[in-house]
């Protein structure tokens, strides 16, 4: 090269350094380095990436800044990430200034294929409108009741009998695998009506079930590359695209079959004064509406699959595992389920406990279930990581500044993890945080500091009914059989937007021996007595 040639691209580099320099001195997170930003450190950090980011957060007080791309004009707007887990800046975020943090074109971009223009990727005027109806539906009994009636079937007629089978053959069960199967049967069942039967017994392959999960993992796969990539991939029909695309056209035959099986049976009942009560499914009740398409109807569908098949089942796959780790926690679970079950059906007659679903006004009473499962969730969110687009440049209370362009992610996982919001013992299983002090009442959290059900005005519309789901499979299963996890198998997160076990979960099963806490209820029962006498 002629020395002029050299002069210039030293001329460059120096400029180029000077201004990394000057970039980087503001950025707070892990290392960034030139051109390839902190793509080197997600890299490594790949397998135990919610821990990584939880070191940083606690090493930078609960916020901090990094470049994906440290190139310029890329580096402070889209190459920008906020990373935070401050209570003040989610209420910020989520509620104070919601329009500002709009789910964006990435996002939508990534899941447009598998969702559409559903309630869980949508934004304004076509996100407002779904609430709108979806939050009407969801305040109705008859939808709890419905979910109640799926979910006991389900448990009593499929859980419990391999379980039972599992427990008698002395063999392993992987619950993360039921646990998947019983509430996509569950959340088909509520969400247009058909069950897909995918917990039978046998665990038999299904043809729909098994389109979804491909979709989705296809789906998953565009978060690791750069939009460019899969987008080009998509044009070319290749790799994970031809999955997605093959999958999701399964998908859509099967649900407009579903969606033409239901008008017709709509329209028959709508003229048939004499015909059965109707159908209280989702997809039946935004039906009835007259303003959905049949397009916009799959994708209402696949909107509540998706919201609400993983994020339960994963829940209650690390809920099993802590208790099982933690006998005292499993002890109090089944005395208070005792105790419960005493109290509304009889002391003397344990046997017909068994013998019937778990009712509402039983598994309302379950108070320190519901503290075991919220323990659960802020140690294990289901969706460990969310992030929001910036619209228009805006400060954080902490103070921090975020360009328009540029994204924000805020940390579920750390959320839960952070000493200055939890204490000193944030990192241990004790559901007695979620208690009055006597134990009686359970005492819900800060909804910007426990977030694994979102906040704001996106919170959970199905919260309640996933609490409802969780304590009546979680409740009927520990009252029958103690867990242990299986010898030799390891419990490990695996990367992805929902935090599956990266080995399932390998579990022993045995039967539950209640004499022990019966005796123990009857003693206490019997002690004020004593007093009494004395």
């Amino acid at each position: 090269m002629e020395s002029g040639t050299w002069a210039v691209v030293a001329a460059v580099a120096a400029a180029y350094l000077a201004w990394f320099w000057r970039m980087s001195r503001g950025l707070s997170g892990p290392r960034v380095w030139p051109v390839v930003g902190s793509l080197p450190g997600l890299l490594r950090h790949a397998e135990d990436m919610h821990e990584w980011i939880v070191a940083n957060l606690r090493r930078t007080g609960g916020t901090y800044q990094t470049c994906i791309f440290a190139v310029p004009g890329l580096a402070r707007r889209g190459g920008l990430v906020t990373v935070t887990c401050d209570p003040k800046n989610l209420e910020h975020v989520l509620k104070s200034r919601f329009d500002n943090y709009p789910k964006g074109p990435f996002w939508h971009g990534v899941f447009r294929d598998l969702l559409g223009d559903g309630i869980f990727n949508s934004d304004g005027d076509t996100w407002v409108a779904q609430r709108k109806t979806a939050a009407l539906e969801f305040t109705t009994r008859t939808l709890r009741t419905a979910m109640s009636r799926w979910v006991s079937r389900s448990i009593h007629h499929r859980l419990l009998p391999i379980l039972a089978d599992a427990a008698a053959a002395k063999v392993h069960v992987d619950l993360q695998d039921l646990l998947l199967r019983l509430t996509f049967d569950n959340i088909c069942g509520l969400a247009f009506g058909n069950d897909p039967e995918t917990l039978a017994r046998g665990l038999p392959d299904n043809a729909f079930a098994a389109s979804f999960d491909r979709a989705t993992e296809a789906t998953l796969n565009r978060f690791i590359l750069p939009e460019c990539v899969w987008r080009c991939k998509r044009w070319l029909g290749l790799g994970m695209e031809t999955t997605l695309a093959s999958s999701m056209a399964h998908v859509d035959r099967y649900l407009a079959a579903v969606i033409k099986t239901r008008k017709l049976e709509l329209a028959d009942n709508h003229n048939d004064t004499t015909s059965a009560t109707p159908h209280d499914d989702l997809l039946s009740r935004f039906m009835r509406k007259g303003t959905y398409s049949d397009d916009s109807l799959q994708h209402v569908a696949l909107n509540f699959i998706l919201a609400g098949r993983d994020t339960s089942s994963v829940a209650l796959s690390w809920f099993f595992w802590l208790v099982s780790t933690h006998p005292a926690a499993e002890h109090s679970i089944v005395r208070e389920l005792c105790a419960v079950l005493a109290a509304s059906r009889g002391a003397d007659d344990p046997a017909s406990w068994l013998a019937s679903p778990l009712a509402f006004e039983e598994l309302d009473r379950l108070v320190y279930l519901k503290a075991a499962l919220s323990e659960t969730l802020r140690l294990y969110p289901s969706v460990p990581e969310d992030s929001k687009h910036v619209v228009a440049d805006d400060v954080l209370p902490d103070g921090t500044f975020v360009p328009a362009g540029s994204s924000i992610t805020y940390s579920i996982y750390s959320a839960g993890r952070m000493k200055s919001v939890w204490g000193e013992d944030c990192l241990e299983f004790r559901p007695e945080r979620w208690l009055s002090a006597d134990g009686a009442r359970f005492e819900p959290h800060d909804s910007y500091r426990f977030v694994a059900f979102n906040a704001g005005p996106r919170i959970c519309l199905g919260k309640d009914l996933a609490y409802l789901q969780m304590k009546n499979i979680a409740g009927s299963v520990l009252l029958r059989h103690r867990l242990a996890v299986a010898p030799g198998h390891r419990v490990e997160q695996k990367m992805s937007l929902t935090l599956f076990m990266k080995y399932g979960l390998r579990m022993e099963v045995r039967p539950r021996d209640l004499a022990p806490i019966l005796d123990d209820l009857h003693a206490a029962a019997s002690t004020p007595a004593i007093a009494a006498c004395a």
